[in-house]
């Protein structure tokens, strides 16, 4: 299932399209930018979401999401311009894709 999952947000990293998924029990909406390994061996995203729900209470900035917590990831329709000052990503510790500049 992951395999899946980083196969997905890998396309949608290419392409600079957002994706639509549920997390925590919220559906949300991203910007996806590097995706891979995180400094504790866990599969992770690192995103910037656009709209939806957020447990923290800040539905709008950048987020690092559990790869095992997203579901029912689709890629939309929607595409975005690299932007809200994304740079070099210090959480991410092995990065399968990641935005090219």
């Amino acid at each position: 299932m992951e395999n899946n999952i980083k196969k997905v947000i890998c396309s949608a990293i290419q392409s600079k399209q957002m994706i639509q998924f549920n997390y925590e029990d919220s559906t949300r909406v991203a910007e996806p930018y590097c995706y891979g390994e995180s400094k504790t061996g866990n599969e992770v995203l690192r995103a910037f979401q656009v709209k939806g729900g957020s447990k923290s209470g800040t539905p709008v900035g950048w987020k690092l999401f559990r790869a095992s917590k997203m579901e029912n990831i689709t890629v939309t329709d929607e595409y975005f311009a690299i932007g809200h000052d994304y740079g070099k990503e210090p959480v991410i510790k092995n990065s399968y894709c990641c935005i090219k500049w």
